[in-house]
């Protein structure tokens, strides 16, 4: 179970004796790592010594059903004029996730407005995730973040959730915020919404993935049946039609809103955009290698990425294998972390070009523009899955501001953002001949390769800045405070 492979473990555990101890509770594990709730609950109270468990996912099973934190209203709350409140999940400086750059560099451009911006994590965040030391507020750029570390927390999902709704409400009462912005998923918005209502003010929800499906492509085909995967969809709707504005990346996520029974007109698209060293004008490639010790007289295909199954990067490996014979100088420089970077690294092996594949690990922020600029081609492999259709990264608009061409899966969320044939080449997912041919092609033709990157480049100094996106926001705001 621990490693995901569930038909093995109800394999064995159907070839245990019937009354063995211990076994109604591993069939009840199997069930809820399944996402059938309801089962599990049901059959962990059959079995023995388990009734913290039961009590542990009956609260989470009556929060996926619907129950919301409950919050008084208060009397007489005065907002202060164009201040607003970012609620996140995480955020700068403990985490350098681009959910944290984005909601940074977002809040950065509506200050530069003249807005009133400052944010608050999640409970328990981010002692949670490790940082035993974190204060109770870090500042940076002049945006305060600040976290809501009680003296206990709630060990039970639905009372976690009421704990974090009376610490928010009990800064909200502090900092007086007009409006309240949190993002995905909906246990953030149940929460803000809850403090929203008691203090009368309206709040935007802003849609960054679709979790329920990230979830599910985990899974076999069966998971978008579960109960996990129906109730969570179904707290998202509640979520999107409850907020009184609604912000999304692109436009695959924003028909998912619509099919939720969005309006098409009020959402608005704020895609993945860039700024700070982005913007300034790229760096020299040679100097770039020689910064970072590569070799500069060599040709560099890859990609700075995290380093998930579903990146498919091991398509891209299968693909430089098959041109690597008659391209000597030709290496992968795949930068990042995550669990898929194994599998890649025993791809390659396995085909014979370990010695060819540079991959640095997980690179500090500061540097990873040098490592863009480094690359003759960057590359987005992504297989086809619900959530690589529906949800745009963000590692391509940056590659594009870098005025690197960029080749990319073709799918619908990658279309959003690589223009085939005029900032890159958008191939089938997962055929590495056509991966093949499609980097085979740029690198024979550096002028169009770099037509393309220039063309990448222009594209996201008119339409892609955090500044653009920042007008939009600015309009949004306005018009729910105006209502």
């Amino acid at each position: 179970m621990a490693l995901g492979d569930l038909e093995t473990a109800e394999w064995l555990l159907d070839r245990v004796r019937p009354n063995t101890r211990g076994l109604v509770a591993a069939r009840a594990w199997v069930s809820w790592t399944r996402g059938d709730m309801e089962q599990a609950v049901e059959l962990m109270k059959t079995a023995e010594r388990e009734r913290k468990t039961v009590e542990r996912w009956s609260s989470e099973l009556h929060s996926f059903q619907g129950a919301m934190p409950h919050l008084r209203s208060v009397d007489d709350y005065q907002p202060r004029n164009e201040r607003v409140l970012h609620v996140l999940t995480n955020s700068l400086p403990h985490t350098p996730s681009g959910y944290a750059q984005r909601s940074h560099s977002i809040m950065l451009a509506l200050q530069d407005l003249g807005w009133d911006l400052s944010a608050v994590t999640r409970i328990g965040w981010p002692i949670t995730t490790g940082a035993l030391l974190a204060e109770s507020q870090d500042f940076v750029d002049g945006i305060a973040y600040q976290r809501l570390l009680p003296q206990q927390l709630e060990t039970h999902f639905s009372e976690r959730l009421q704990q974090n709704a009376e610490m928010l409400l009990q800064h909200v009462l502090w900092k007086r915020p007009a409006l309240l912005h949190t993002t995905t998923h909906w246990t953030n918005a149940v929460v803000v919404q809850a403090v929203a209502n008691a203090v009368g003010i309206p709040w935007v929800y802003e849609v960054r993935g679709q979790l329920a499906d990230t979830w599910a492509s985990t899974r076999d085909e069966d998971a978008i049946h579960s109960d996990y995967y129906r109730l969570f969809q179904a707290r998202e709707k509640d979520a999107t039609l409850a907020a009184d504005g609604l912000v999304t990346l692109g436009e695959q996520m924003k028909a998912n809103l619509v099919d939720f029974g969005a309006d098409s007109e009020s959402i608005v698209l704020s895609p993945n955009a860039v700024g700070g060293q982005f913007l300034q004008e790229p760096g020299d490639t040679t100097q770039a290698r020689i910064d970072l010790g590569l070799d500069p007289e060599l040709e560099y295909v890859g990609t700075v990425s995290s380093l998930v199954p579903y990146e498919g990067i091991e398509t891209v490996v299968q693909a430089a294998a098959k041109i690597m014979p008659e391209r000597p100088k030709l290496r992968l420089l795949i930068v990042g972390d995550g669990t898929a970077l194994p599998n890649i690294v025993e791809t390659a092996r396995k085909l014979g070009i370990e010695d060819r594949v540079i991959a640095p690990g997980r690179v500090d922020r500061d540097e990873s523009h040098l490592y863009h600029q480094a690359l003759d081609i960057f590359v987005v492999p992504r297989i086809s899955t619900k959530v690589t259709r529906m949800v745009t990264p963000m590692k391509s608009v940056e590659a594009s501001a870098s005025a690197k061409p960029v080749i990319a899966s073709d799918l619908p969320a990658l279309s959003e953002l690589v223009h085939h044939e005029k900032t890159g080449l958008l191939v089938p997912a997962e055929d590495p001949a056509a991966w093949a041919a499609a980097i085979a092609s740029l690198l024979d033709n550096p002028d169009l390769a770099r037509q393309m990157g220039q063309a990448g480049r222009q594209w996201v100094l008119e339409e892609r800045t955090w500044q653009a996106n920042a007008k939009k926001y600015d309009e949004l705001y306005r018009q729910i405070l105006a209502r």
